[in-house]
């Protein structure tokens, strides 16, 4: 239970504080540390971009498709300007097209593919070790493949010795992950925006297109249902973006991460607890909530956003409407009207703050409902031993300020024609109960 009958309350010395109904998280807004981030805000002086033809500039570069594992998937544009999804791509072919999306394992996996075979008796399915034997039969997969255990096994500390002692055999053994493993990454196509001048001009989320961002969000969806189908212990598949080095991205290059888990995780597991007990809580504690307190700032048919009270970070949330629960079951007008909200407010914020964007969504074995919903948390803020002592974190952008810093920049992005319409701050509805989750 929240430890304040009134989740959100200000003091007379003008401190806010605010819990979050789900999760219990307390967070105050002290004003003497309100140091507020404004968006696309330098953290270090730009240089001029040392532009090449074609973009080479970390390992989820076009000129580096050899870096990553087999691709499981790409998006390329034709020449007639439509988008054409290439799956299980010819090693052969990774250099003959330009890809708008890539679709690979991670190379250093979180839940490994050892972890499923070890702990489950998981195996490649069928079509999994097609693929693979295809792929090697291949000279230049072959090669590739072995180059990239090789590459894996020297970062992760193994000896020259060792690694040139190890077979063939076992190398291959260790590649199983590359072909079958459930943590992969959907990766953008540019590390810069078209037309960069300096090397702070990164292609975030906010620098597509409303059309890229939609094909973005349907090729991830499209991974998470491949995930699903095939391994069969797949409880949830957690989706998360970490963008830029203070959120935990390995490289400035857009990409988007899947893990495939054998349980719900902490975090969905209290939530689900809480759905138990109040099926309608979403709306009546978070979206009704916010737009009492003025905390709603856009909205269309399909979605709702809001600046969400009871996070450590400052965090936009955006709510589907939708009464059904999960990604892969959205209409393609539902997915592009969430798709539209997420895009706005990565175009708001621009492409500078660091930030996490994490996927909630109904497990397909859950006996209640929630819905689904995008969190984007600046990750501005950095918790001290304060919050480790108390539990209570310290949060200098309240809820207000941060709607307050997002409006301004949603006119004026509509304006321009940068994002799709939509109803922003007094123009929102904001009717009763507007997420259908769960209705049949």
């Amino acid at each position: 239970m929240p430890k304040y009958q009134n989740s959100y309350f200000t003091m007379p010395d003008g401190t806010l504080k605010h819990v979050h109904p789900l999760t219990g998280t307390e967070v105050w807004t002290v004003p003497t540390r309100a140091q507020r981030p404004f968006y696309n805000r330098p953290l270090k002086t730009p240089k001029p971009l040392e532009k090449a033809e074609e973009e080479n500039y970390c390992d989820f570069c076009q000129t580096e498709y050899y870096l990553t594992p087999p691709e499981k998937a790409r998006i390329i544009q034709t020449s007639d300007g439509h988008y054409q999804k290439i799956e299980k791509l010819n090693p052969d072919l990774l250099e003959a097209s330009h890809a708008v999306f890539r679709r690979v394992a991670n190379l250093f996996e979180i839940v490994t593919f050892d972890y499923w075979a070890k702990n489950h008796g998981f195996e490649l399915s069928a079509t999994q070790a097609q693929w693979k034997k295809k792929y090697l039969e291949n000279p230049r997969g072959m090669e590739h493949v072995l180059r990239l255990v090789e590459m894996k096994l020297k970062l992760s500390g193994k000896p020259v010795e060792e690694i040139t002692s190890t077979s063939i055999e076992e190398k291959l053994k260790l590649a199983e992950g590359f072909f079958g493993g459930a943590h992969e990454l959907c990766i953008a196509g540019r590390h810069y925006r078209p037309a960069a001048e300096w090397d702070n001009e990164l292609y975030s989320s906010g620098e597509m297109t409303p059309e890229e961002h939609y094909g973005y969000m349907r090729f991830t969806i499209d991974a998470m249902i491949d995930i699903y189908a095939n391994n069969r212990y797949v409880r949830y598949v957690t989706v998360y973006q970490n963008w830029l080095q203070a959120a935990g991205a390995s490289f400035d290059h857009l990409h988007k991460q899947l893990v495939g888990l054998d349980e719900w995780g902490t975090s969905i597991q209290s939530e689900m607890e809480v759905v138990r007990e109040s099926p309608n809580i979403y709306n009546e504690s978070i979206v009704n909530f916010s737009a009492s307190h003025s905390l709603v700032f856009a909205e269309n048919n399909y979605a709702i956003a809001l600046s969400e009270i009871g996070h450590r970070y400052p965090t936009l949330a955006i709510y589907s409407k939708s009464k059904n629960a999960r990604p892969d079951e959205h209409g393609p007008e539902e997915l592009m009207g969430v798709s539209d909200l997420v895009h706005a407010c990565h175009a708001a914020m621009g492409s500078s703050i660091p930030c996490n964007e994490e996927w909630y969504y109904s497990p397909r074995d859950a006996a209640g409902v929630m819905p689904w919903h995008i969190l984007i948390k600046w990750r501005t803020v950095n918790p001290a031993g304060f919050e480790g002592g108390t539990n209570i974190y310290v949060n200098p952008v309240s809820p207000v300020a941060l709607r307050d810093q997002v409006v301004p920049r949603l006119y004026e992005l509509r304006s321009l024609g940068k994002i799709h319409d939509l109803k922003i701050a007094a123009e929102c509805e904001l009717k009763p109960n507007p997420l259908l989750y769960g209705q049949k």
